[in-house]
């Protein structure tokens, strides 16, 4: 039996407090109706013995304490979900929109079923170990720091950075390999309109939108919305994950306005604020979200997850990228000094790492090469950098031949491994083959992370 409250005794921002006289259920889902007929929904996000506070999905503007009533459900939040979803365009809560107008579609799905967007933390012990790769068709992932099925491998940029190019490069070229079945869910958090249009637009023209669902939350839309979003996709993607056996790959963007909007409600609930305001739960907050990822024993379907992030002022420690880092295994650099050379992906390959490929990679997975190649590239590269410092110092004509073999190559690693168009989609044989093809500014002796058999094989020449 609905619970119906007729005085409120306190609205702050997305926040509305009642007294409390019942006993009301942690995360209960509320109705709220204004005099006016307008019905808003809300959750109870915090209760004591004497208070209740309910956050409102939309907007409070028109509420005020005399002129609503609270309907208590006595339910939590569920997110309708069907097959029919693919190639759809949804809001935070998980209804249909019209991408270009905002506006809310009146046909409604026809569900398969009803999942709580709070999800069930997939148990330790039932978890697998992911051994199985993604190809993104971006050679500086699939070469240095391949994705794997199962992995959260999250992407750090930073304001102006083309992340949003690479998101939707990866969404339409991402693939496993095989005939297994394989889906994308796309969650755009607090994205501005502009943005969204070319999300969906990049998705059209690739012809690859049948197998995405996306899922946008806009940076106009109340910021309550934006701590939804992320949990109404994945709960999405453990469906056709866990119960439809397909892989899925959930690429996140943009965490930093997911993260701005928990420090905005943290500051509403008057809670005392840990580093740089954000609340000290933002760790198992992330947790959370970045843990719903992964591969469980006895399952087909995995998940996968890209969230991506903007660093404030490019601080790799800031909280958000420095907590984002503890939970995920692996981040994806971009750099700001690479995209001012006009080099796209602009990826800082030695602040990078896939804590998960070695186990992943080589015969019977992509190639044999693989790992060596990788280890090969960094170490080259890392060389290439000492002696562009060097040359500042003794300038290009006091470089030993060896070191002058490096600069080479690291002008090559750069233009051709690095660089590539944004719809350029290339497969592991390509990248590796490129890789060679860059290494090969170097003399054998010193490729010395390669194997003798690799380097008879592969090794040629540059003439």
């Amino acid at each position: 039996m609905s619970v119906i409250y007729r005085k409120i005794q306190q609205i702050i921002g997305p926040l509305i407090f009642l007294k409390n006289e019942h006993n009301a259920q942690f995360g209960e889902i509320v109705i709220i109706r204004t005099d006016d007929e307008k019905i808003r929904m809300g959750q109870i996000i915090k209760m004591s013995e004497e208070i209740i506070v309910v956050e409102v999905f939309e907007d409070t503007a028109g509420l005020s304490t005399e002129n609503a009533e609270i309907i208590f459900t006595e339910d939590t939040f569920k997110v309708k979900i069907s097959k029919d979803m693919f190639g759809q365009t949804f809001n935070s809560l998980g209804k249909p929109i019209d991408i270009k107008t905002k506006a809310v579609l009146d046909s409604d799905l026809l569900s398969d079923v009803q999942r709580d967007i709070s999800g069930v933390p997939i148990n330790p012990f039932a978890r697998e170990y992911p051994v199985d790769i993604i190809q993104t068709g971006i050679s500086v992932i699939d070469g240095l720091f391949t994705l794997i099925r199962g992995q959260k491998l999250p992407i750090f940029s930073g304001q102006g950075l083309p992340h949003n190019k690479l998101a939707a490069q990866i969404a339409t070229q991402a693939k496993v390999l095989g005939e297994e079945p394989f889906v994308i869910i796309f969650c755009g958090i607090g994205i501005i309109h502009d943005e969204a249009i070319y999300f969906l637009n990049r998705f059209q023209e690739s012809g690859s939108i049948q197998n995405i669902i996306s899922f946008i939350n806009f940076a106009d839309d109340p910021i309550i919305e934006r701590l939804i979003i992320p949990r109404v996709a994945l709960t999405t993607a453990e469906y056709f994950a866990f119960e439809k056996d397909m892989h899925v790959l959930v690429i996140l963007i943009d965490m930093t306005n997911y993260a701005e909007a928990l420090r905005e409600l943290s500051s509403a609930k008057e809670e005392i604020p840990s580093r740089k305001g954000y609340p000290g739960y933002i760790y198992s907050d992330f947790a959370s979200i970045y843990e719903r990822t992964g591969k469980i024993k006895g399952k087909k379907g995995t998940i996968t997850q890209i969230p991506i992030l903007t660093m404030p002022s490019d601080d790799i420690s800031h909280p958000i990228s420095d907590t984002t880092g503890y939970i995920t295994e692996g981040q994806l650099v971009l750099s700001r000094g690479l995209h001012k050379k006009g080099i796209y992906p602009p990826f800082e390959v030695l602040a990078s790492i896939s804590r998960l490929m070695k186990d992943a990679i080589g015969k019977e997975k992509t190639r044999e090469d693989h790992a060596d190649v990788s280890s090969q590239l960094l170490s080259a590269y890392s060389n290439y950098l000492e002696v562009k410092d060097l040359i500042s110092i003794v300038g290009e004509d006091g470089l030993s031949y060896e070191q002058k073999n490096f600069l080479k190559f690291g002008v090559d690693f750069e233009q051709k491994f690095l660089n590539q168009k944004v719809n350029e989609n290339r497969d592991f044989e390509t990248t590796l083959n490129l890789a060679w093809e860059v290494l090969s500014n170097l003399n054998t002796d010193q490729l010395f992370r390669i194997h003798q058999r690799f380097l008879d094989k592969y090794y040629k020449t540059k003439v």
